[in-house]
């Protein structure tokens, strides 16, 4: 999530009848058109749209469009479709399936139809979600509200971005919630004629699959969940989390710088380059780099480094360049690779507030949001401003909120679930509570490692775990005497760039363009 969170743990007991029950009469299943959709990347992509109802509750009403894509099994004998998820809520998975089909092994990748899908509100799928275009466009206020003027700037922005939303998009916002989304994956699986499906999802999509999971547990035939979404603290109380595991992750960064400084020379002590890096970010304040990097884009630009360690080579290097020579340029060049805001973004941060501002309740008086920023600021300040202001419109968004979902499961084929242990998008604790909430899972852990979705980004002994289950449905069983069932070493931290040689393409970096950020 960004991913991807008052208290709600009670609300994780609750669970409306209105959610769990199927629809009354379910619409006739449509029949999907596949055409080729090949990239360089991916050729053997195919294409097709679906219609679904806006409201399920009404499946003879309003239709609206999903965009969907396939990599088609090659294998005499098919396992059935695999559908997977990026996370978000707001992320497209139309490339994810050509990834995933040609990141698996070949053996395994044969036997799906790998299926990716832009869920309601999103990308290709349509309407597609845009509420305030340009509302990320630089330079923003400061995100720390030091001034009773700049916290008053920073609220007004985010109620005019609830407020833009509900006027623009009036007719859908009530139905855009992960609830709705997870119907429409059913409506996917009937179009494919499938009894069943697999699902595959990161991050958000842990969540989503869950609901899925939740709704039609009779129609699940394998499930895996990367980077668990922590279901009991759906969306306010994640976010706090958040907060405090990004600031470990960011002090991680400044660790690692240290333990170059032969090659970045801003000191051996992590606690010298953190003073350097706020001293950066209080410079840039008052004169932005390039006319576009102030502070609040420079926590843009660095926070994806907490969702994956393979940025951290480009950053440091921007860092050190304006740190040391006061030169811009590669920061602004890291802001516009890492934190800039397109019209995709916009589409993404539209459904991302939509999604998560309907799924659940938050704080109505922004008196909570200001007392728990600043109490968490005290102790973790890299990012508890900046997620705050990245939610803050759900303080003021104009639908009702449901109730979340009670994931708790014990009709379900295994389950495996995936987590680092210093993940900061979606910190471990939840991934233990999903797996103590859906019984009979198996939980696979990699020690030490801080990555955000970290299957399939090149650490075989969580991709044999992986391969393992779609095979075949093997799943490890720990001795009982610890939570994990299965542990692997983390992936090796990454070496600074030289002058010489560009940023290697890898595994881990194709899953994470198709991650992005703030899931």
């Amino acid at each position: 999530m960004r991913t991807r969170a008052a208290a709600l743990c009670a609300a994780a007991a609750v669970l409306a009848a209105s959610v769990t029950a199927l629809p009354a009469q379910a619409a006739p299943a449509a029949r999907l058109t596949w055409r080729s959709c090949g990239t360089d990347d991916y050729p053997t992509l195919q294409c097709a749209s679906l219609k679904v109802p806006l409201d399920h509750a009404r499946p003879s009403g309003r239709q609206i469009t999903l965009a969907l894509s396939r990599v088609p099994h090659t294998a005499p004998a098919s396992q059935g479709p695999l559908l997977v998820n990026p996370g978000g809520p707001g992320g497209s998975g139309l490339e994810l399936a050509g990834f995933v089909a040609s990141a698996l092994p070949r053996s395994v990748a044969a036997q799906y139809d790998v299926i990716g899908f832009d869920p309601r509100g999103v990308g290709r799928s349509r309407p597609a979600l845009d509420c305030a275009p340009g509302h990320f466009r630089t330079v923003r206020p400061d995100t720390v509200p030091a001034t009773a003027a700049v916290e008053r700037t920073n609220v007004e922005r985010a109620r005019s971005f609830a407020a833009a939303c509900g006027r623009r998009h009036a007719d859908v916002l009530p139905y855009m919630d992960t609830v709705s989304a997870a119907r429409d994956l059913d409506s996917v699986r009937a179009a494919l004629g499938a009894p069943r499906i697999s699902y595959f999802g990161y991050s958000y999509g842990t969540y989503l699959g869950a609901v899925y999971a939740k709704l039609y547990p009779g129609r699940v035939r394998r499930l895996v969940l990367d980077s668990v979404v922590d279901p009991t603290g759906v969306w306010y109380r994640d976010n706090l989390g958040q907060d405090y595991a990004f600031n470990e992750r960011h002090r991680a960064l400044m660790a690692w710088i240290a333990r170059y400084d032969s090659v970045y020379h801003l000191g051996k002590d992590p606690e010298r380059v953190e003073a350097e890096w706020y001293a950066m970010r209080a410079a840039l304040a008052r004169k932005p780099a390039g006319g576009t990097v102030g502070a609040s884009e420079l926590e843009d630009t660095f926070i994806p480094g907490g969702y994956y360690d393979g940025y951290w080579p480009l950053l440091a290097q921007a860092f050190a360049a304006y740190a040391r020579e006061k030169n811009t340029a590669p920061l602004v060049e890291a802001y516009r690779k890492f934190g800039a805001v397109d019209g995709s973004g916009d589409n993404g941060y539209s459904v991302y507030t939509a999604v998560q501002c309907r799924d659940t309740s938050w704080p109505d008086s922004w008196n909570r949001w200001r007392a728990d920023t600043w109490e968490v600021y005290g102790k973790a300040p890299f990012m508890a401003w900046n997620n705050a202001w990245y939610n803050a419109p759900c303080a003021f968004w104009p639908t009702a909120r449901r109730r979340p979902v009670n994931i708790a499961n014990a009709g379900l084929p295994p389950v495996l679930l995936f987590q680092a242990t210093e993940d900061a998008a979606t910190p471990y604790p939840g991934g233990v509570t999903a797996h103590r909430l859906l019984a009979g899972s198996s939980l696979v852990v990699e020690e030490g490692g801080g990555n955000h979705g970290i299957t399939l980004s090149g650490n075989a002994c969580l991709d044999a775990y992986l391969s393992a289950y779609l095979r075949d449905g093997s799943i490890p069983r720990g001795s009982g005497t610890g939570v994990a069932d299965a542990v692997c070493p983390k992936s090796p931290d990454p070496r600074p760039l030289t002058a010489k040689a560009a940023p290697a393409s890898s595994p881990g970096a194709a899953l994470h363009r198709l991650l992005g950020f703030r899931r």
